[in-house]
């Protein structure tokens, strides 16, 4: 069986990542809009309508001026944050537990930010299985890729003549306001958003968020106890490695762009010598799992086909 699938924002980023990843899938026939009628919403829906999947790769005014034209059996991924915590709408992290068969039976997903599916993977099992309370005052550090910033930023930092200091790590979302807290607080099941510092450094792509833990604000949870609970979370994922407590590369160090062009994504553990504190990591590509990969990730769940279909 064919399935008709439109990019409505195809050359963006997450668009062209998209569109490589679905080339020369013959189950797929991907749709296409003349140039000049690209900002066209009603030209734009007719295209949708006419599809049965389409992404939006879109700025989030874009997504929600052309949503209201689209008919309801049309599929619909959508990959800003205009929708990631929208009733009606489905969050695209196929791996949280009963995320999965939502996905498969909904016309309507919102693909998970970057940063916010670094956090949200080690976050919401804790709380979920209540080795961590809802209450709990949770920080996170994230380390991205300049493409993480889409093509101005991809841009700023390719210039020859940009400024020198953009070859140094920038920490950005200093108002602590970023886009990705909504989603990060609400699908982890907190009460209450996590402090959160996004850095971008001179790297193309490639991430990794950083979560700590004070174990003394968890009475009779363990650093062994929690690492488990992780692994058996994620026990069988295609896409995922859930390392061993304390496992870590050779030299003891993780390079954040380690998985750059993949579509997998890996989580560590580790300890202080006196269990009293733990650090989680996430380690994946923004451009993968991050954004594009879990995309095509969803459209193969939602159309009914190999979910690793096309994925690195």
């Amino acid at each position: 069986m064919s399935y008709k699938v439109f990019i409505d924002g195809s050359s963006g980023t997450t668009g062209l990542r998209i569109a490589d990843r679905l080339a020369g899938r013959p189950e797929l026939e991907l749709l296409h809009i003349a140039e000049a009628d690209r900002k066209d919403v009603e030209k734009r829906a007719a295209v949708i309508n006419s599809a049965d999947l389409a992404f939006l790769c879109l700025p989030d005014a874009a997504s929600k001026e052309v949503i209201p034209l689209v008919k309801p059996e049309v599929k619909v991924l959508d990959t800003s944050t205009a929708f990631r915590t929208a009733p009606g709408w489905v969050y695209g992290f196929p791996e949280l537990r009963g995320q999965r068969e939502k996905i498969r039976t909904a016309n309507r997903v919102a693909v998970p930010g970057c940063h916010a599916s670094g956090f949200i993977v080690l976050a919401r099992p804790l709380v979920e299985m209540g080795l961590v309370p809802a209450d709990y005052p949770f920080s996170c550090h994230s380390l991205t890729g300049y493409s993480g910033g889409g093509k101005k930023m991809i841009a700023e930092y390719e210039d020859a003549a940009r400024p020198a200091l953009y070859s140094t790590p920038r920490a950005y979302g200093l108002t602590l306001h970023h886009k990705h807290l909504p989603e990060m607080t609400a699908v982890s099941g907190l009460t209450a958003a996590p402090v959160f510092c996004p850095i971008v450094d001179d790297y193309y792509s490639g991430m990794e968020v950083t979560v700590p833990l004070r174990m003394d604000l968890l009475p009779g949870v363990t650093p062994e106890a929690v690492s488990k609970a992780l692994a058996d979370y994620y026990a069988g994922e295609k896409l995922f490695t859930v390392h061993p407590l304390g496992q870590l590369p050779g030299d003891g160090m993780l390079a954040a762009g380690a998985l750059q062009g993949t579509d997998r994504i890996e989580l560590y553990a580790t300890a202080s010598p006196d269990g009293s504190q733990m650090l989680l990591i996430s380690l994946f590509d923004n451009l993968g799992k991050g954004s594009s990969g879990a995309a095509v990730q969803c459209m193969n769940i939602m159309l009914g086909l190999d979910e690793t279909a096309g994925l690195e």
